[in-house]
């Protein structure tokens, strides 16, 4: 009984970090594990809860007056204050006209990363351990984990996202405009130094940049879970030494691991966040220069008009 009310303070950190697989093929292959279950139940929260938010958000019937276009209940408004700061202060300045077309699938990053950070916090994989210790002494669990703190998940999400801003680019340049872009527009005769910047910056936009998105979202996620795992093993290791030791580095084991805690939700936030900022800013840095400068220099000279008005 000892032995399971101390899984969370397994003898190594990493064993609440990686991924528990719970079914495997004949092969060896993974056929299910824990990181799995997480995605599968975070797409299950994405959905249930963009449709919930979304009922609640529409304009009523015009029976209900001006309170028709409310929001109602507290969590909606709060998603919609989310979204609406997301499209407005953070994406509306980088992406201009098209940001009501790809707010869509960057909302969608942004909340489903958010939600897999969130389930990581979650102890589901020691309630499992707690509850079937036939999965604790196998290492299995159908559910649990982080999911955004595995790095095939993270590339997979880096994968989605360069697809997203080459695509958009392609769209926005033309084939031969994107080429033009990652060449520097320089004339023909500059062709030695074009092509060099060409693989340049195709490796930037097809290997870097997205590598750069997974590893961010995987290492943040990775250590902050490392840190916790160990001022938990603290506890086992040092329960069988007497109060006078096991007292104190319990109490300092509860408190540090209270405060990483609140550092892990605040990570979660930020993080999910982070990945759908730099997606949109690599949207943004491969648009028109010139056009850049013209919106600039249109809004330039709007301000001068205001202040002779």
């Amino acid at each position: 009984m000892m032995d399971q009310l101390l899984t969370l303070a397994a003898g190594s950190p990493a064993d609440h970090v990686y991924n528990h697989v719970a079914i495997k093929s004949a092969d060896g292959y993974w056929l299910w594990s824990g990181n799995q279950g997480n995605l599968v139940l975070s797409a299950i929260i994405l959905i249930l809860g963009g449709l919930y938010v979304g009922s609640r958000v529409k304009t009523g019937p015009e029976s209900e007056g001006n309170d028709r276009f409310i929001t109602r209940g507290k969590f909606a408004q709060m998603v919609e204050v989310i979204c609406v700061y997301l499209r407005d202060e953070v994406t509306r300045p980088l992406l201009g006209d098209r940001t009501d077309r790809l707010m869509p699938i960057l909302w969608t990053l942004f909340f489903f990363i958010l939600i897999n950070n969130l389930l990581g916090l979650l102890p589901l994989l020691d309630i499992q351990h707690l509850l079937f210790p036939n999965l604790r002494d196998s290492h299995a669990a159908y559910i649990g984990g982080t999911a955004t703190q595995n790095i095939w998940v993270t590339g997979a999400l880096a994968l989605i996202a360069a697809v997203l801003f080459n695509g958009a680019a392609i769209v926005r340049l033309g084939p031969v405009g994107f080429i033009s872009h990652m060449m520097g527009g320089l004339p023909w005769y500059m062709f030695p130094i074009a092509f060099l910047l060409l693989v340049i910056e195709a490796a930037g936009q097809f290997v870097i940049k997205p590598v750069a998105l997974a590893v961010r979202l995987f290492a943040n996620m990775t250590a902050g879970h490392i840190l916790l795992a160990t001022l938990f093993m603290f506890v086992g290791v040092v329960w069988d030494k007497g109060i006078l030791i096991q007292g104190p580095v319990t109490l300092i084991s509860i408190l540090g691991g209270i405060a990483v805690m609140i550092l892990e939700l605040f990570v979660a936030f930020l993080q999910a966040f982070v990945f759908m900022f730099l997606t949109a800013v690599f949207i943004s840095l491969m648009d028109h220069h010139e056009e850049h400068g013209h919106e600039h220099g249109h809004d330039h000279a709007h301000g001068h008009e205001h202040a002779h008005a």
